[in-house]
């Protein structure tokens, strides 16, 4: 089975040489294989949302390498990355055009990477694609198809995020807390068809959560991090089987310190 990211001795530093020197990512290891989706949890600052900006790009790494899929993208910028990662944001509002409609939003996630031509609209041929694609969400969305964007819930909103960022069946698919914003049903119900379109796809994913009940339920790895690093890494079985109590106590014993992030806790 081939790998499908490899981050190496990653390291981020933040203002450095100033008072406000912050090192966010410390020489940081990791190798997912194609198909794994990994959970990573770990309190505020320790790094989560910043390695998935560097995998994405958003700024340079003052050292290391991002490999994904055997390319080295470490020099690319963020739009080139485009390419070969799709995101979704905390915030449902980041990742549709609001004023355009579904049918719109999804030709340009679909045309990504391509040409810009002259050529306009949405073809026949599209449509049925789209509408295919939107029926997996059991939302009712693939009769709204010309409805504006911003007329939708937050939910209706996120969903539509992850369909496009996985139509063009990215070779990782990264979540940032991708369901914070969300009341807990709506949130409940996206991750189900975040699941979904990871597992029919075949896609490698990436989920940071702030909620350690999700973290446990969903993917195949779960990853803990602290102060820019890797503390906890487990799969397969032993992570089925683990209970929240089990990270607290995990976390305790590789930090030294207990874990004081109660909207994690009790999500």
């Amino acid at each position: 089975m081939s790998k499908a990211l490899e981050l190496i001795d990653i390291t981020k530093v933040f203002n450095p040489g100033t008072v406000n020197e912050k090192t966010a990512l410390s020489g940081l290891s990791l190798t997912l294989e194609e198909g794994d989706f990994v959970t990573i949890i770990g309190g505020n600052g320790a790094g989560k949302s910043t390695m998935l900006n560097a995998i994405a790009g958003v700024w340079p790494l003052d050292k290391g390498k991002v490999i994904v899929d055997g390319t080295d993208i470490t020099a690319l910028p963020e739009h080139k990355r485009a390419l070969y990662l799709g995101r979704v944001f905390q915030d449902p509002m980041n990742g549709t055009a609001a004023t355009m409609n579904i049918e719109e939003n999804m030709a340009i996630a679909y045309r990504r990477g391509q040409k810009r031509t002259l050529r306009g609209g949405v073809n026949n041929k599209d449509r049925e694609l789209f509408k295919k694609h939107l029926k997996i969400l059991d939302l009712g969305l693939e009769d709204r198809m010309t409805s504006k964007v911003g007329l939708l819930s937050g939910g209706q909103r996120q969903a539509i995020t992850l369909l496009m960022a996985s139509l063009k069946q990215p070779k990782l698919l990264l979540l940032d807390e991708h369901t914070a914003a969300l009341d807990p049903k709506t949130a409940s119900k996206v991750l189900e068809i975040s699941e979904r379109i990871i597992t029919e796809n075949h896609l490698t994913a990436l989920m940071v959560t702030h909620n350690m009940k999700d973290a446990i339920a969903y993917g195949n790895r779960l990853i803990m991090m602290d102060n820019g690093n890797i503390i906890y890494d487990v799969k397969g079985e032993e992570k089925k089987n683990l209970h929240v109590k089990d990270l607290l106590a995990k976390f305790e014993e590789v930090s030294g310190t207990e874990f004081a992030n109660d909207r994690m806790m009790l999500g």
